[in-house]
């Protein structure tokens, strides 16, 4: 791992850590029911946490699998599936603060942002 690797995943897990820092101050001071804006605010910063949080833990998974070994393309590979977590976690938090929310359509998104990934990470 290169000097750059660690000071890339410090970074992100210190943007992380101040996203949720920012959640948090979201919701200790303002009340989401009926007000849409800040519920569709809300759902995209626990996104963008969620994101963040994930997008080093992905590379760093790849790199142990590796061998210790740092791939071109791991970090696509990583943004790539922290934007996933990040677009779904949106994407159920909208749903669930506009009432629309089933546990069947949540399986069904969950199924198709592993399908995707299994379908753009497997091998040509």
């Amino acid at each position: 791992m290169s000097a750059r690797d660690r000071l890339t995943n410090l970074g992100l897990l210190g943007a992380a850590t101040l996203a949720w820092a920012v959640v948090v101050v979201l919701f200790a001071t303002r009340s989401p029911v009926g007000n849409v804006g800040l519920q569709v605010l809300g759902a995209s910063l626990l996104g963008i946490a969620f994101a963040l949080t994930t997008l080093p833990l992905f590379w760093l998974v790849v790199f142990t699998r590796h061998g210790r070994i740092a791939y071109r393309g791991d970090w696509a590979k990583a943004l790539r599936r922290g934007a996933t977590v990040g677009l779904v976690v949106t994407v159920l938090v909208v749903l669930r603060s506009q009432g629309a929310f089933s546990w069947p359509l949540a399986l069904f998104i969950v199924a198709m942002a592993v399908f995707v990934e299994v379908r753009l990470s497997a091998p040509r």
